[in-house]
């Protein structure tokens, strides 16, 4: 899990390059703008919706404070998530 520190911290699991090539090919069915795809993600017992972000050529899943905390996550933490991309 990385930290971006713009006027307020944001984190991320950035997605494997194996997943990346696999979201790559149904992106353009997926997005609905800004190359953003939405997800349903689960990270343990924590289900959520989200939209990954694209960077880089690959993609960053941004967690909130209510997915990372219960989790007791933190910056350079290795996280497992079950991803699904919303068509």
């Amino acid at each position: 899990m990385i930290e971006w520190r713009g006027p307020a911290p944001y984190y991320f699991v950035p997605v494997p390059e194996q997943e990346c090539a696999d979201i790559r090919e149904v992106a353009a069915m997926a997005t609905y703008g800004w190359g953003v795809i939405p997800v349903e993600a689960r990270i343990g017992e924590v289900a959520f919706e989200t939209s990954l972000f694209p960077r880089d050529g690959g993609y960053l899943l941004p967690l909130k404070n209510a997915v990372r905390k219960p989790q007791g996550l933190s910056e350079g933490d290795d996280v497992t998530v079950e991803m699904t991309i919303r068509l």
